[in-house]
């Protein structure tokens, strides 16, 4: 079922992977986080991740074209991708992409903050089952930025976060975090995690960390690494998961989580 991301504004709608080659994307991932793959809209080079029939993420070709890094990025649900762009500019954002319009599905915007992370709007329509820490969707979305509560500024003013707008995304300080609540359920945090956004290793500057949730994290380092990736943390262990950050065989971050329990809800 799809709905309008009018009816989600302000939350994470979507994730998507901007690779230098499909084919060893979809080989890679594949692999590690056992998806499986369908073509796009006809004419795009986009395909779309399926786990278990239900679609988790994208995965579109990096063109010659495009000034932009290989990386994962999570989507925003706007009402209006013109007005976000306007709202992203008069910020000290910048916007690389877009808005551009997806075949008739919606339109699509990339931009990064102030510090440099990389995120997307959306406007347009949007799978109802798709909601972080449900399902086969990632298990959850974080910035790790240099001052959280600036980031959180930005990003409720541009995406309507506590505005008081009926069905607006709700935010909270929890736990040294700030935590993104969509009808109560938590649906991403910043954290204030990293130096000064020049830093050289990507891993130290600002970005959106997307966590994928699997049954068996050795297993799935050990397939990563087969595969021709590499490891980029060690092993966090809290109370309820375990996490690590692994390197795509084209240098692009992704996490990995496994839960106490892999069907139950993730906290954040």
């Amino acid at each position: 079922m799809r709905i309008s991301t009018g009816d989600v504004f302000g939350a994470p709608c979507w994730v998507s992977l901007m690779s230098r080659d499909v084919e060893a994307s979809q080989r890679f991932y594949g692999g590690v986080l056992e998806w499986d793959f369908r073509p796009g809209a006809p004419g795009e080079a986009f395909t779309v991740a399926v786990s278990h029939g239900v679609p988790v993420a994208g995965i579109g070709e990096l063109t010659s074209d495009m000034a932009l890094a290989a990386a994962w990025t999570p989507y925003f649900a706007v009402d209006d991708a013109d007005t976000a762009v306007d709202r992203i500019r008069e910020r000290t954002g910048t916007v690389a992409v877009g808005p551009v319009s997806l075949a008739g599905h919606g339109r699509a915007v990339l931009a990064a903050d102030p510090d440099g992370a990389i995120f997307g709007v959306w406007e347009g329509n949007v799978r109802s089952e798709w909601r972080v820490g449900e399902g086969a969707s990632p298990a959850w979305l974080e910035l790790h930025t240099r001052n959280a509560f600036d980031a959180a500024l930005f990003y409720g003013e541009v995406l309507e976060w506590a505005t008081g707008r009926t069905g607006c995304c709700e935010v909270a300080y929890e736990e040294d975090k700030v935590v993104l609540r969509q009808a109560g359920e938590p649906v991403a945090r910043l954290a204030s995690h990293v130096g000064e956004p020049t830093t050289v290793d990507p891993q130290l500057r600002p970005r959106w960390h997307v966590h994928f949730r699997v049954p068996d994290l050795e297993r799935a380092t050990e397939a990563a690494l087969s595969l021709g990736g590499h490891r980029a943390s060690a092993v966090h262990t809290a109370e309820a998961e375990r996490c690590v950050t692994l390197r795509d065989p084209d240098g692009v971050l992704f996490d990995i989580t496994e839960t106490a329990d892999v069907a139950s809800e993730t906290p954040i």
